[in-house]
């Protein structure tokens, strides 16, 4: 009868599953992690060019002054416009780094995996190739 060898078997679950599985939950939390940053960062942006248009018209006070505040909206518009079109960019470019990483993750455990069972039909191949010896 065949002894397991433990070592091997964790380190073979290791290879297989927890350290693929770290891996990805690592990218996943990164990727979270930068999404949610650059959200926030667009949140106070937008939440400070609203309070600055807010601040702007209240101090209009005259006829010229509201032609100037309104003058400042297509500027502020405009400003917006950009910002939005920089974020939406920002965004599609983390994702599309999500995933390039994740194929890659895959691709490695997957090569991983062909690796590993290339090894255990070998041992597997060797200890019949024993026994049939002995018998």
């Amino acid at each position: 009868m065949q002894k397991f060898d433990t070592k091997q078997l964790t380190d073979q679950f290791e290879s297989m599953f927890f350290g693929p599985a770290r891996a990805y939950a690592s990218l996943s939390v990164d990727y979270t992690e930068k999404l949610v940053n650059a959200q926030l960062e667009a949140g106070k942006a937008y939440t400070d060019t609203g309070l600055a248009q807010l601040r702007n018209l209240l101090s209009v006070k005259d006829a010229e002054g509201l032609r100037s505040y309104l003058e400042g909206q297509q500027k502020v518009a405009k400003d917006l416009t950009e910002r939005l079109k920089d974020d939406a960019q920002k965004v599609a470019a983390l994702q599309q780094d999500f995933v390039q990483q994740s194929q890659k993750l895959t691709e490695e455990s997957v090569k991983q995996g062909q690796e590993l069972t290339k090894k255990n039909v070998e041992q597997v191949s060797e200890t019949a190739t024993k026994a049939a010896k002995q018998a």
